[in-house]
């Protein structure tokens, strides 16, 4: 199913979600391979039309001082020590790696507005309708569109450059919880509409 998009650009940026090493491990490897394909091409895509590519990175310091033992999503992290801040697996994927000069925000729980500087950054640009890739759905991807869209963006949600350990969740998000708040639609249609 084809999705027609139309895109102002000045007014739009892509928010690359949580595509780090240890996040992207993650996802099975022939998914894995599709899944970073179609994101690398989406980044080259937007930067080639002048539309801003902003990274949205989960991080902890050295202890992971900002995990709750009643965080049940985050609590095991702390005691493996996991997306550590300065740690392989927290960087950036390298298909997918800002350029010089691209915003990275960092963020110590799951959404890209929780615990960020997302809104002044986003603020700043005069951005007013985002393009979201991320892992994982049920996740930063999630709670980025539910943010989002209360703050009153228009959001676009790739759904084939998101993921989710969960198969079925993904479905059920992007067929039929994403669409009460933003577009859903695939990398074609995002390209199709930058062409």
């Amino acid at each position: 199913m084809t999705t027609h998009l139309s895109m102002d650009r000045d007014r739009t940026a892509l928010l690359v979600m949580d595509y780090q090493n240890d996040i992207v491990g993650s996802v099975s490897g022939r998914e894995r391979a599709g899944l970073l394909h179609r994101a690398s091409s989406v980044v080259a895509a937007t930067r080639k039309a002048g539309i801003p590519v902003v990274y949205v990175v989960v991080s902890f310091r050295p202890g992971h001082p900002e995990v709750s033992a009643r965080n049940k999503s985050f609590s095991a992290m702390k005691s493996t020590g996991r997306l550590g801040e300065g740690t392989p697996g927290a960087e950036i994927h390298g298909s997918v790696r800002p350029d010089a000069g691209e915003v990275v925000v960092t963020k110590r729980r799951v959404g890209a507005f929780s615990t960020t500087d997302m809104e002044t950054v986003l603020r700043s640009m005069g951005v007013t309708n985002l393009v979201l890739a991320g892992i994982s759905t049920s996740g930063v991807v999630l709670s980025t569109v539910r943010w989002a869209a209360d703050a009153d963006y228009e959001i676009v949600v790739l759904e084939d450059c998101c993921a989710d350990p969960d198969p079925e969740v993904h479905r059920v998000l992007t067929e039929k919880i994403f669409p009460r708040q933003a577009t859903v639609a695939r990398t074609l249609d995002y390209l199709h509409a930058l062409a």
